[in-house]
């Protein structure tokens, strides 16, 4: 093809992955500790490490890529005579996409030939790693950059997003859950299952008492918002911060309960991700309603 997919890391696939599906990708930053590091897809520093600092109650925090950065990553693309159509992370968690634009208006004028598109998955984590699936697919069907953007922009709203957490540490530390709740919820072992809303931002659907129950919970979302219900048998990832039990536990009930689901990939949260979420997260992510909304 005459033009380059792109992403971030922060749609936490393995590189193996991001090389089967021949999309390039360009790295977060995070800090542990007052210590800087590039989200490189644990490739210097592993899950296991990653997420030891975090039990260890590390301090943490994270930047976007610089508009200079950009700029630079899609001026290499684009010497290579390249056109290309970059995503980004949800605008409704992160301003990247504005630092993208940015460098794409920049770069218009020295490569006036090259077609630059910027898309807004409105996904997040392995969820943006499903939509560059999906768009890697369409891609190997032949379909044209032009028409492949819009074919994204159409299908922003299909991946759906539902998640959990057992462990609340850093929902706290991080402002999202308040302390009172979440001491609350340690004693009564309530956990809360969220899903990313339309305009790509996390939205707290339910607290539901005990580990077990809020796993199934995230199955029972599967069956109520997929494609076909049971019958689907599409694209499903699951993605975790250090809890692959868990993750584990989703995947069986996914492949017991829908008969037409072969493969389920099984992801790290990455590290620009799990220093928001800490340890205890799981995610499921699958095609399904246009709309992410919950109709209970």
């Amino acid at each position: 093809m005459n033009y380059i997919l792109s992403t971030c890391t922060t749609a936490d696939m393995t590189k193996e992955m991001f090389e089967k599906l021949d999309v390039r990708y360009i790295g977060f930053h995070f800090m542990v500790n007052g210590r800087s590091y590039t989200d490189d897809l644990y490739e210097n520093m592993s899950a296991k490490e990653f997420y030891g600092y975090i039990r260890d109650g590390a301090d943490t925090s994270t930047s976007q890529v610089s508009v200079g950065e950009y700029v630079d990553y899609f001026r290499e693309m684009l010497s290579e005579g390249k056109d290309i159509l970059h995503v980004c992370l949800s605008s409704g968690i992160s301003n990247t996409v504005q630092s993208a634009n940015a460098a794409a208006d920049m770069l218009r004028s020295e490569f006036p030939d090259r077609k630059i598109y910027i898309v807004d998955s409105l996904c997040a984590s392995s969820g943006v790693g499903l939509y560059m699936t999906l768009l890697a697919q369409k891609r190997d069907e032949g379909m044209d950059i032009d028409a492949l953007c819009q074919w994204a922009l159409d299908h922003q709203q299909t991946v759906q997003h539902w998640f959990c957490s057992t462990d609340l540490t850093y929902y706290i530390k991080g402002g999202r859950v308040s302390k009172i709740s979440g001491v609350l919820g340690g004693i009564f072992e309530i956990c809360p299952l969220l899903c990313v809303n339309p305009d790509g931002k996390l939205k707290p659907i339910a607290k539901v008492r005990t580990k077990k129950k809020v796993l199934t919970s995230l199955v029972d979302k599967m069956e109520q918002h997929a494609l076909g219900g049971r019958d689907y048998g599409g694209l499903c990832y699951i993605s975790h911060s250090d809890c692959l039990e868990d993750a584990e536990s989703v995947r069986d009930q996914i492949l017991e309960r829908f008969r037409n689901v072969r493969e389920i990939p099984i992801f790290d949260v990455g590290t620009t991700i799990g220093c928001h979420t800490g340890t205890g997260t799981v995610a499921l992510f699958f095609v399904g309603d246009e709309q992410r909304e919950d109709s209970q």
